[in-house]
């Protein structure tokens, strides 16, 4: 399953889905939207930011406890510097019109509460952000009091131990953060603006909501979304979506299991273009908007010996809209018991809340959005037990952001990790050998990026089988050929893409991409498992040394000052060809009595020697990459070179140019950053998927091309620093140990 030549045979042809979503992001009047078309992210490897870490402000942030008893010790109501109570954290793009003041709860009222009688849906009623998706979430999450308070830790007041903080949990690509906040919120007229409680005195919401916001960048970052999103950030659990115009057998059922096993679960209705957004139908449903799904329940008619499914939705807005069959006052309710009819509006706590009948919902609804605690299958009845594999990986513009199947030019270049499923499933009654995999894919960072005008990627994946063993990074011709075992359904613009497969045992590699190439964004990659599965890591790079290089190289022993055994017999030196006696008569007129030439004195030979070449078209080189060929050949540590050293430079420029023309496909002298990575394998350097994306960005132009100058630059620096590593290498096996002095040593002369 390599690269091996395909005579005669077809590429194949896969056919990649993709769906747009607009955002659920109905307010009641505040209108903050930003017209950014250039989305996109500055990725910079945290790998290489580390380096400048000391320029920043590198004090420990304190934990909420810590700083709440420092407050109050101190009597001084605490001021959060990191989202201060101004416009910064109100808005990136367009001031609201309305005038905001920040208060805190005691200026807004008397005898403030954190929370009365419990938190529950009845205290979340949406404000003038359009954030519905995110107060839907909240609203499930109240059914579920043991994940409730793990996201609003209780014990806070604001009276007992009182400083004006507060905290709050949420989990975030993997971990959960503690967010600390203070307590001013923004009002207009001495009302919240926000988020509020039907209790005038109650504040936990507005200020999880606020926790929420910082956690973001900013109150108008919150301005639409997607349910699952909050979902997740509340549990850390796994997401799926349904389409309801194709929804999955026993739809109910599965719905039913879910909310009993603490699934929170929201509904919408896709709109197709932003003018339809906040439009009602006739009979009174919001499009674009999220509602929370509480309860189902079957229920006898009364003159029929059949069962009526409805089910309990709510509004965020604090209000029904819901005109249709099973409404407030419809002859629906007529149909069934008065015990089942008492039992049903009992369960109706409040005046968001409405019934409809399931098959109305599949009609009226469009997408169903659900988070599971676990990633069971929900049909049965017993808990699995799941094993989860986690990878962080980026997408790099010009490297290793190659886009879905339908580019297959750059398809090969995404990151690929490799899944090994050894042991199938328990299931007695499956004729199959098979192992059940849930793959969730999901991007990082994409909402605190939208004051620099990101938007969510549309994302998805691929997984193929490969063979056992084979670690090596799959090329073009592989993807041509090969048809993928399994895939999303449809590529999408959500923060995250879920699937479910039941795979054979065996060896695989998944496939994360996004659906257009040259779209930078990080992700994070989970792949649960019903049983053990071994995820392979990717190998470390493997620091090839001179020896390695001997086909690709010519006498590395002697650039190394190695000593050669001598001859038993002398050989007669073979005479210097036409080439050779050009660059010499070059060489010696320019390089002066001490024959050895500097940077500058290369850089003009350079360019003498390759004008007098038709099949290398290059200008010269620059002043730092003759530079760098310098420090690559110095061999007496002078700083210049002599004739010696020049003539071997000249050779291993000529043999990696001969590996750049087998990629300049277009002659034009410069090749596709994506290419780079090929090249770099044929010259025998071998390295892992982080140094190439850093290749990309270090040497592509604007358009994802690398020029002959930058090409060469890259592998002298290349091969300068791996040779580096092998003189400090002295047992061979790999790793060294530096001091700082060593270091800089290592990387100041390349």
């Amino acid at each position: 399953m390599g690269d091996e030549k395909h005579d005669g045979k077809v590429p194949l042809v896969e056919k990649t889905k993709v769906k747009v979503l607009y955002e659920t992001e109905t307010s009641l009047q505040l209108d903050t939207k930003a017209a950014y078309p250039n989305a996109g992210s500055n990725s910079i490897y945290s790998a290489i930011l580390s380096r400048n870490e000391a320029v920043k402000d590198a004090k420990r942030l304190k934990t909420f406890l810590e700083l709440r008893d420092k407050y109050v010790e101190k009597n001084v109501m605490f001021e959060d510097p990191l989202f201060p109570a101004d416009d910064s954290s109100l808005f990136y793009s367009r001031k609201p019109s309305m005038k905001i003041e920040w208060k805190r709860p005691s200026e807004i009222c008397e005898n403030p509460q954190f929370i009365i009688d419990g938190a529950n849906r009845t205290d979340i009623c949406q404000g003038e952000l359009g954030d519905c998706w995110l107060l839907a979430a909240i609203a499930c999450l109240t059914l579920n009091e043991k994940l409730l308070y793990r996201v609003i830790p209780p014990d806070q007041s604001f009276t007992e131990n009182y400083a004006g903080i507060f905290h709050f949990q949420f989990w975030r690509y993997g971990e959960w953060i503690d967010v600390v906040v203070d307590d001013r919120i923004p009002t207009c007229n001495n009302q919240l603006v926000f988020t509020k409680s039907f209790r005038k005195n109650e504040f936990w919401s507005a200020l999880l909501e606020k926790a929420y916001a910082k956690l973001h960048g900013s109150y108008e970052a919150l301005k639409g979304g997607n349910t699952l999103e909050a979902m997740e950030d509340f549990t850390g659990g796994v997401t799926e979506y349904f389409e309801l115009s194709d929804d999955p057998t026993e739809l109910y059922k599965i719905m039913k299991n879910a909310l009993e096993r603490g699934s929170l679960m929201g509904c919408s209705i896709d709109v197709c273009s932003e003018s339809e957004l906040e439009s009602r139908t006739e009979q009174g449903l919001v499009r674009g908007h999220a509602y929370s799904i509480i309860s189902l329940e079957e229920c006898d008619e009364v003159s029929k010996d059949t069962r009526i499914r409805l089910i309990r939705l709510r509004n965020p807005w604090g209000f029904v809209l819901w005109k249709g069959p099973w409404s407030a006052n419809s002859k629906e309710w007529s149909t069934i018991s008065a015990a089942d009819r008492e039992n049903l509006k009992k369960q109706t706590i409040e005046a968001s809340e409405f019934w409809m009948s399931f098959a109305d919902f599949k009609k009226n609804f469009t997408k169903l959005e659900m988070c599971n605690l676990t990633p069971d299958t929900l049909q049965g009845d017993e808990r699995n037990t799941w094993t989860v594999s986690v990878h962080e990986g980026r997408w790099v513009r010009g490297s290793s952001a190659g886009g879905c199947r339908n580019f297959p030019d750059t398809f090969w270049t995404n990151p690929q990790y490799r899944l090994q499923l050894y042991e199938e499933d328990d299931d007695p009654d499956d004729e199959q050998v098979a192992c059940t995999v849930v793959v969730a894919l999901m991007q990082k960072g994409r909402r605190m990026q939208r004051h620099q005008g990101a938007k969510f990627l549309t994302i998805g994946f691929s997984i193929y089988e490969v063979m056992c063993g084979q670690n090596q990074h799959l090329q073009k011709d592989f993807f041509l050929y090969t048809a993928s075992k399994a895939k999303c359904k449809t590529y999408i613009n959500l923060r995250e893409v879920t699937e479910r497969f039941c795979l054979p045992p065996g060896e695989y590699v998944i496939i994360p991409t996004t659906f257009k190439p040259h779209e930078e964004g990080e992700f994070i990659l989970r792949v649960f498992s019903e049983k053990q599965n071994k995820k392979q890591k990717e190998k470390p790079i493997v620091f090839v040394s001179d020896r390695a290089l001997a086909s690709k190289e010519i006498e590395h022993d002697t650039i190394r000052g190695e000593k050669r055994k001598k001859p038993k017999r002398k050989l007669l030196q073979p005479e210097e060809t036409e080439e050779e006696k050009q660059f010499r008569a070059i060489y010696q007129q320019i390089a002066g009595d001490d024959m050895q030439i500097c940077a500058n004195e290369l850089k003009t030979i350079l360019k003498n020697v390759l004008s007098k070449h038709n099949d290398i078209k290059s200008e010269g080189f620059s002043l730092e990459t003759c530079r760098s060929m310098i420090a690559l050949m110095d061999t007496d540590g002078t700083g210049k070179l002599n004739l010696q050293e020049f003539k071997h430079l000249w050779k291993k420029i000529k043999d990696w140019q001969l590996i750049f023309k087998r990629y300049d496909k277009d002659k034009n002298w410069s090749i596709s950053s994506f290419e780079m990575r090929n090249a770099v394998n044929d010259a025998g350097f071998q390295l892992n998927r982080q140094l190439y994306d850093i290749i990309a960005m270090r040497y592509a132009d604007e358009r994802l091309n690398i020029d002959f100058d930058s090409y060469i630059c890259c592998f002298v620096r290349l091969e300068g620093m791996f040779r580096a590593f092998n003189a400090f290498d002295k047992d061979g096996d790999g790793i060294i140990k530096l001091n700082v002095l060593e270091w800089l040593q290592l990387t100041m002369y390349s």
